[in-house]
């Protein structure tokens, strides 16, 4: 194989390296990115944030004194969240657990609050994959501590989004679903804010009260969604002095409804949609008038600790970093190193047409000599001929006088 060969060669494999450099940035724009780009399998985390709260104090329930209510008790709130079946490539399915606890009280005597709420959701999108037929959620029953069985669930349809944004989260609202209040409330962009470096955006949603803020009022209170068959912590009888409420009889049996409103903010990382900071009050009372609370049963504000939002910041970058490889940096290099060898297989496929040119023919090769052949002045004669003839002088004739 001679030199002219090899880079003919070499100038084809250039060209077609650059168009499949070419066409694989064209493949993962269009189509890895988007799979890539999708609530990943392997979350296990524990969320924890903690406050302080108005609450009650569980241990008075079984002494037959009135009900005791603490002010600034210290409180935490804990979430695991897990991966549970089903789950694919298309949707996800997350176990959460609640628990809110006086942290100033032993073991369970301090439990004001538990929820095991299980959801299905949509990768792409993060919303709830659930309807009547076939709700993709459900809430587990309540289990008393000495109960040996295994735990029930209770179907619960979801809708809108469930402890996550989804990827390429906007700037608007989202229907972010509150499993207490067993609905979807909205959840609205509020602006904004750097959280540990992340620039994240904020959302605050609001479950029965008139705005997000310390001046807020209750305007629309749910009746707490019991989750007992009996309704025995939805609706409660005992007696005034039990109660703290005057009466002419003490011992008067008074039925109270318990109600429930909420406000949290949330702040979200806009490209994997994670949540990386939260802040949540809510308030769980009993009342003979929704908007008139008597005695309250927990009134908290928690806030995201700093270890968790570091964690939760670290496992955003994490998942931006794997987007922004298959959607950004490999198209975007694959699309330089295409081009740059594309280029290459031209100038070289022309250099080397110009030399094998040059090969057969030697005077093609000279700087009057056009690309593709011979230009048109080249077709004139020979340059012997073109030799200028020396003229003689004609003699003169001779003078007749």
């Amino acid at each position: 194989m001679n030199r002219a060969v090899a880079l003919r060669i070499a100038a084809c494999g250039l060209m077609g390296l650059g168009a499949a450099l070419l066409m694989a940035a064209l493949l993962l724009t269009m189509y890895t990115s988007g799979r890539v780009a999708k609530i990943p399998l392997n979350i296990d985390t524990t969320l924890v944030s903690e406050g302080t709260a108005t609450a009650l104090d569980p241990t008075s329930l079984t002494t037959g004194d009135p009900f005791v209510i603490t002010e600034n008790t210290p409180v935490v709130l804990q979430r695991q969240i897990t991966v549970e079946a089903p789950s694919n490539a298309d949707v996800v399915t997350l176990q959460v657990g609640d628990t809110l606890r006086r942290t100033d009280q032993q073991q369970d005597n301090g439990l004001l609050l538990a929820m095991v709420d299980t959801v299905t959701l949509d990768r792409s999108t993060a919303m709830a994959v659930s309807s009547d037929t076939n709700p993709g959620g459900a809430v587990q029953k309540p289990r008393s501590i000495e109960e040996e069985n295994p735990p029930t669930n209770i179907a619960l349809p979801h809708d809108g989004l469930s402890y996550r944004f989804p990827y390429d989260t906007e700037k608007k609202t989202y229907p972010v679903f509150d499993p207490i209040a067993q609905k979807a409330y909205d959840a609205n962009y509020d602006g904004e804010e750097d959280v540990n470096g992340l620039a994240a955006y904020r959302f605050t949603q609001d479950v029965g009260y008139d705005g997000n803020g310390p001046d807020a009022k209750l305007s629309d209170p749910l009746k707490y969604a019991s989750l007992y068959e009996n309704d025995e912590d939805g609706q409660v009888t005992a007696r005034a002095a039990l109660w703290g409420v005057e009466a002419e009889d003490p011992e008067e049996p008074i039925t109270m409804t318990r109600y429930y409103a909420a406000q949290r903010t949330f702040w979200v990382d806009p490209v994997s949609g994670t949540i990386v900071k939260s802040k949540e009050h809510g308030f769980h009372y009993y009342a003979r008038d929704a908007l008139k609370p008597e005695v309250t049963f927990a009134d908290f504000t928690v806030e995201s600790t700093e270890d968790t939002v570091e964690s939760q910041v670290a496992s955003a970058r994490d998942e931006g970093d794997v987007v922004a490889l298959w959607s950004r940096i490999l198209p975007i290099s694959f699309t330089a190193l295409g081009l740059v060898a594309l280029v290459g297989g031209v100038l070289l496929g022309a250099f080397t047409l110009r030399a094998e040119r040059a090969l057969i023919d030697p005077g093609l090769d000279e700087p009057d000599h056009g690309f593709f052949g011979r230009r048109p002045t080249d077709s004139g004669p020979m340059p012997a001929a073109e030799a200028q003839t020396e003229k003689l002088p004609s003699q003169r004739p001779p003078d007749r006088h």
